[in-house]
């Protein structure tokens, strides 16, 4: 199993759309290819596959961007990763052999416990934590 750079960067983008949601700003292609260090051509392909697969909207014009089209609690990483990568882990396995059944099961137990947690977690999780400590001198 291999989670690819542009999973990755679709998932920094849509951290930072929901940290930015409760205040309604929207986030631009410039500013999110320089805070989440992707690069900015790149994005705009990412930005267009989440915004056809309805996880994002965008608003056009001047004061235009992106946002989340839905909470980030309710946007959960396997969609995410349905919809950016596709099938994680295709077809590992192949149950010829004598213990090809045996491997093919086992690795179908932890595609089903990955699938699982990858619905449990959300785009919220992704969210940096807003409760920095502070330091004083």
């Amino acid at each position: 199993m291999k989670l690819s750079v542009k999973l990755d960067y679709a998932c920094r983008a849509l951290a930072r759309m929901a940290s930015r949601r409760p205040s309604g700003e929207l986030s631009r292609i410039e500013e999110l290819a320089d805070v989440e260090a992707i690069p900015a051509n790149y994005l705009v392909q990412i930005l267009g596959e989440l915004r056809n697969g309805g996880l994002i909207e965008s608003r056009r014009g001047k004061q235009g961007g992106y946002l989340l089209a839905r909470a980030p609690e309710e946007i959960t990483l396997r969609e995410v990763i349905a919809l950016v990568q596709g099938d994680v882990f295709g077809s590992v396995a192949n149950p010829v052999g004598g213990s090809g059944s045996t491997v093919a099961k086992t690795w179908k137990v932890l595609q089903d416990c990955f699938e699982q947690k990858a619905s449990e977690l959300t785009v919220r999780d992704l969210m940096p934590d807003t409760t920095d400590e502070m330091y004083y001198i």
